[in-house]
Parts: C-alpha cells; sequence; structure tokens
C-alpha cells in the first residue's frame, strides 16, 4: 500500500502545474481506471485505495476551486484513446466526481501521458493557473513519457 500511496504522492508532485495549497483555482483530477488497477496490495484492489485517495484529494482542495474530473481505461479493454473528461471544471463538483468514480469500471490501459496532457490542455494552463492531479498505479503502458511531459508543463 505504501508503494502506492508514493506513486500517487510523486504523480500529483511531478504533474501538477502548481499546488493545491497555492490557491489554483482550475483542477482536474484524473483517476486511472485502467485492468491493472485490480491487483491487490495487502489484499485490497488498488482501486479501492485509487477511490479514497481521491475522496482524500477532493477533501484538500477549497470549496470554491473550480474541479473536474477525468478518467482513463473505463471504457474499452485495449486503446490508447479511452481518456473522457467526465465531469468539467466546475464549483461545487466534489460529489458528482464522488459518483462517478464509484461508479467506474476498470477495463483499459494506461494512456497517462496523453491524459494529463489533455487535461493541462483542457485548463488551458499556458494562460491561467492549472493543477492536474493524476491518481495512478503509477505505469504507462502507451508509449507516452511523463517525464517529460512534466516538464513540458512547468
Amino acid at each position: 500500500m505504501m508503494r502506492l500511496a508514493r506513486s500517487v504522492a510523486t504523480a500529483i508532485l511531478l504533474l501538477s502545474t502548481t499546488t493545491l495549497g497555492l490557491a489554483a483555482n482550475k483542477v482536474i483530477i484524473i483517476l486511472d481506471a485502467s485492468g491493472s488497477m485490480w491487483a491487490q496490495i495487502d489484499g485490497r484492489p488498488k482501486l479501492e485505495i485509487a477511490r479514497e485517495s481521491l475522496r482524500t484529494v477532493l477533501q484538500s482542495v477549497p470549496a470554491d476551486d473550480e474541479i473536474g474530473f477525468m478518467a482513463y481505461g473505463h471504457r474499452q479493454k485495449g486503446s490508447c484513446e479511452d481518456i473522457e473528461l467526465i465531469v468539467p471544471p466546475q464549483a461545487g463538483s466534489a460529489s458528482a466526481i464522488s459518483a462517478a468514480a464509484d461508479s467506474m469500471k476498470f477495463v483499459g490501459k494506461t494512456p497517462l501521458t496523453a491524459a494529463v496532457k489533455q487535461a493541462a490542455e483542457a485548463l488551458k494552463y499556458t494562460e491561467d493557473k492549472a493543477t492536474v492531479v493524476l491518481i495512478t498505479d503509477g505505469l504507462e503502458t502507451c508509449g507516452g513519457d511523463p517525464c517529460a511531459l512534466g516538464k513540458e508543463l512547468e
């Protein structure tokens, strides 16, 4: 469980264009809904740990921040294109995000780099402060380079 928690924390630190505590106004949280999230840590599926992490993140974001929710791997088993903005960034969206995550299927691949790029672009990160929070078990499976993207987005 600690390894997943470290992966989540690393992803959040690496891929955030600003820190949540520094008054970011727009946030998109990306949930890894790939099939690998069914693997277990200490008898618990990673997807349960990820949903719990999501709820923790939602509690830490100020209520007036515009929070959106994106997922990948939740609709198609072998697709690197299965990325969807499910809840557009808006204030007061925490309950809609939690409900979407709770009903999510975990079936596909892990196009995390493409998802982070899409989220940053949806937030217009070059024009406004924006934060992308990635909750994942950490392995890109679609050929992207998340570290290079993180540097590009800084």
